[in-house]
């Protein structure tokens, strides 16, 4: 089980990746695809070309460590992404979704609670 602070941005990159990358190949993938920089706190996702994989990235404390989930059945299902995106900012509880295996572009949350007399504003 990966747990994650709710306020921990997840980025998951869009194209299909080699997984047979390591803890290196993944950081690479991170500057150089992404731009950013795997030491800063973030999660960096990436799904196998075969869709069944995926393999999560983060910085622990003097560490890089890498989650990998292979499904038994089926393939993960990318959330709704951008025709020129690079990558998706998930929240944790989406990464856990797609983790379990849920279809993300079909989820919908309700609408957080909100004290009466203020303005909501759209996410």
């Amino acid at each position: 089980m990966l747990t994650i602070g709710p306020q921990t941005a997840v980025y998951l990159a869009t194209e299909p990746v080699d997984l047979r990358r390591g803890h290196d190949g993944l950081c690479a993938l991170v500057r150089g695809r992404l731009g950013l920089d795997p030491m800063a706190g973030q999660l960096f996702a990436f799904i196998g070309r075969r869709g069944d994989r995926i393999k999560v990235l983060f910085w622990d404390r003097g560490g890089f460590v890498v989650y990998y989930k292979r499904l038994a059945e089926g393939r993960f299902k990318w959330p709704r992404v951008a025709p020129d995106a690079d990558r998706v900012v998930l929240d944790p509880t989406e990464l856990t979704m797609l983790l379990g295996g849920f279809d993300l572009t079909n989820a919908r949350r309700t609408p957080a609670w909100q004290p009466r007399g203020t303005v909501s504003v759209a996410a």
